[in-house]
């Protein structure tokens, strides 16, 4: 199990149900791949240096979890594909 950082930006009007739907759907994905969350933070919202799909603020949401190499690229397909994120981030803490 590798370690890695994982920083998702949603539009900063996003609510609650946004917010607990994206990180049900990161859990989910963990799971199949028996990959945890150790840590997370909701970093709150923030201005964004420029605008992104017309958004001015983004919420920000930091996790610090366990991985199989293996779960990677499909952890990454996962959020790519997520409409509710503008913006997302892992970083392997390995390297």
């Amino acid at each position: 199990m590798n370690e890695y950082e994982l920083t998702l930006v949603l539009d900063g009007k996003a609510g609650a149900a946004k917010k607990k739907k994206v990180t049900e759907t990161l859990e989910k994905v963990l799971g199949i791949f028996k990959g945890v969350i150790k840590e997370s933070k909701d970093w709150g919202v923030k201005e964004l240096a420029y605008k992104i799909d017309k958004s001015e603020t983004g919420l920000f949401l930091f996790f610090e979890l366990e991985l199989d190499p293996k779960g990677v690229k499909a952890l990454n397909d996962k959020l790519r594909t997520d409409p509710d994120l503008i913006r997302f981030l892992l970083i392997n803490k390995n390297k």
